[in-house]
């Protein structure tokens, strides 16, 4: 490999800005502005369609970050790292480390929404339809803070693509990160847009979650081939990763609730 021929990446600092021990760092504005666009988006829908009650609205946003945190971070205990984690049980709770696990956090999301809809009368696939749409906003944002991080960077390659990370060697990878925001956000995005405006889409209730967990599916086993397992993993069989065997269910999951609905409707 070449390593001039390619466009070596300046050292990114993950910390925009520290006052004395407190740290805002890329990380956190991406959840946090992931958040507040899905909570404006939710709040425009919610005016137009009254999906929940006004009490029901002030309360969603606390669900919505527990249930994605307390699943994210269970999720890379359980699925990326429990050997380590069932040794040093203390270390579950240093959230400040880092490690998170989407997959985790989409099925904490869903039991927490789940369990906000019951106790407030809410229609769950009704809400989980809009959230979807909002979902690539987040899943772009923490793409980006993951590449500003310099963290879950790609393969080696010596495609025009490739990128020299300072932390990661003298050869280029793919920027998979970058990849993942366009799949995953990018796209996944518009395609979720054009299918909610379509009226026979929409007022099947459950026909976006369907599509969203499809897409994303999709979007994360297809890039999975292009990034660097984590180092502690590795590839969990051939030169299959752990995001892929994670992924599978929610692909399987996706088109459950999209058979499922369309054969109701034709019942």
């Amino acid at each position: 490999m070449n390593q001039y021929s390619h466009f070596v990446l300046p050292y990114l600092d993950p910390v925009l800005v520290s006052i004395g021990p407190l740290q805002i760092r890329w990380y956190s504005l991406a959840y946090i502005f992931g958040i507040l666009a899905t909570l404006f988006w939710l709040g425009k829908v919610n005016k137009k369609e009254n999906i929940m009650s006004a009490k029901a609205f002030d309360n969603w946003l606390t669900w919505a970050v527990l249930s994605v945190i307390l699943g994210g971070r269970l999720g890379y205990v359980l699925f990326y790292n429990f050997g380590y984690f069932i040794h040093n049980p203390l270390e579950i709770f240093a959230f400040w480390q880092g490690g998170m696990s989407f997959h985790g956090g989409l099925i904490g999301s869903g039991v927490g929404m789940f369990l906000f809809c019951k106790r407030n009368q809410v229609d769950f696939l009704k809400l989980t339809d809009n959230l979807s749409v909002a979902a690539p906003i987040g899943l772009f944002l923490g793409r980006i803070a993951n590449f500003i991080n310099m963290e879950l960077y790609g393969r080696f390659t010596d495609s025009k693509f490739g990128i020299i990370f300072p932390n990661a060697g003298l050869y280029p990878r793919h920027p998979s990160q970058l990849y993942e925001a366009f799949l995953e956000g990018i796209v996944l995005f518009a395609v979720l847009i054009i299918c909610r405006q379509k009226e026979k889409i929409y007022q099947i209730k459950g026909l976006l979650t369907g599509i969203f967990l499809i897409g994303y599916g999709l979007a994360r086993f297809i890039v999975e081939f292009f990034r660097e397992p984590d180092d502690h993993l590795g590839f969990i069989f051939e030169q299959i990763t752990m995001g892929q065997i994670l992924s599978l269910p929610i692909i399987l999951v996706g088109f459950l609730v999209i058979f499922y609905k369309k054969i109701l409707e034709k019942v």
